[in-house]
Formats: C-alpha cells, structure tokens, sequence
C-alpha cells in the first residue's frame, strides 16, 4: 500500500473543498449587493427596482408606472440605475438556479415525453453557465517521448594569435 499516494488523495479533497467553499462564498455577489459600492437611492427608485424583480417580471415599463414614473423618463432612469438593474437581473439569475438545476434533474427522470424538452434543457444550462454552475472541463495531457539526452562534449578553447602586417586592399571590379 503506498501511504504517499493515500495521503494526496486526501490533500487534493480537502484542497478541493477548500477552493470551492472559496469560489461559492465569491458567488454571493448575485444574492446580495456590496454595502461599499451600494449609493443611496430615492424612494421612487427602490420602488421601481423592486418592481422590475417583482411584479413588473423584468417589464422595465410597468416596473415604471408601479413607482409612480411617467413613461417618458423609461430611458433616464434606467440609465440613472444601470449597475442596480444589472444587480436585480443577477439576483433573478441566482434565485431562478435551484428551479432550473431542478428541470435538468426532472428531465432526466421523466419517461414520459416532455414538450420541447430541448428548449427547456438548453434555458436551464445557459442559466446555469450565467450564475456559475456549469459543466466541469477536464484536460488529459499525456506526453510519450521516446528519445533520451544528447550530450555534446566539452568546447575547446581555441586560440588565434594575430600579427600585425602590412596588407594591401583589393578592390573589386565590380565597384565602379
């Protein structure tokens, strides 16, 4: 029994929960807002973000008129609230991954035929990528070399000895 290979087998578990308890509590961003980064916002605009993930279902122009907006200020505000309406698009995402990590689960149980299962299987998965989750890719390197080590020898050294001497120059015919 080799103890060595036991004993990383058990460092690799732990060091794998440890990294991904790290990367899940990294992805508590989608459920809850930075207090550092989080400005203060009116009344009129918390009624409208809340609408936009509530009742409104995402609809930004009944998201306004359910805060008390005129429609004509749909383009002011959600450029005043980019960052928040992206915050409440990730919450929906985070909140929607249990319910689509559940459709996978129940379209691999089903027996019986599912209306355009594919459709479904597809919106799941591109919400689980969103939030996260997705399907884990493995790399599998296998190098087979069947040469060995050439070994050069030693260089010499080699010496010149130079005398100085007269010389003449030549020239070229081709230099005109």
């Amino acid at each position: 029994m080799n103890i060595g290979f036991v004993n990383n087998k058990i460092n690799y578990f732990l060091l794998d929960k440890l990294l991904t308890r790290c990367y899940n509590s990294g992805m508590s961003f989608l459920q809850t807002t930075d207090n550092k980064k989080k400005r203060k916002l009116t009344d009129k605009q918390e009624k409208f973000l809340s609408a936009l993930a509530g009742e409104a279902r995402g609809d930004a122009k009944t998201a306004l008129s359910l805060a008390g907006y005129e429609q004509t200020s749909y383009y002011a505000v959600l450029d005043s609230l980019k960052e928040e309406v992206v915050d409440v698009a990730n919450s929906i995402l985070a909140h929607s991954a249990p319910k689509a990590a559940a459709k996978l689960v129940d379209v691999l149980d089903s027996d019986a035929p599912i209306p355009q299962v594919g459709a479904k299987i597809q919106a799941a998965q591109t919400l689980l990528d969103r939030v996260g989750i997705s399907k884990r890719e493995r790399l599998e390197v296998n190098h087979n070399h069947q040469g060995g080590i050439f070994l050069l020898p030693d260089k010499e050294t080699i010496t010149i000895n130079a005398e100085e001497a007269d010389y003449e120059e030549v020239k070229n015919e081709t230099q005109n």
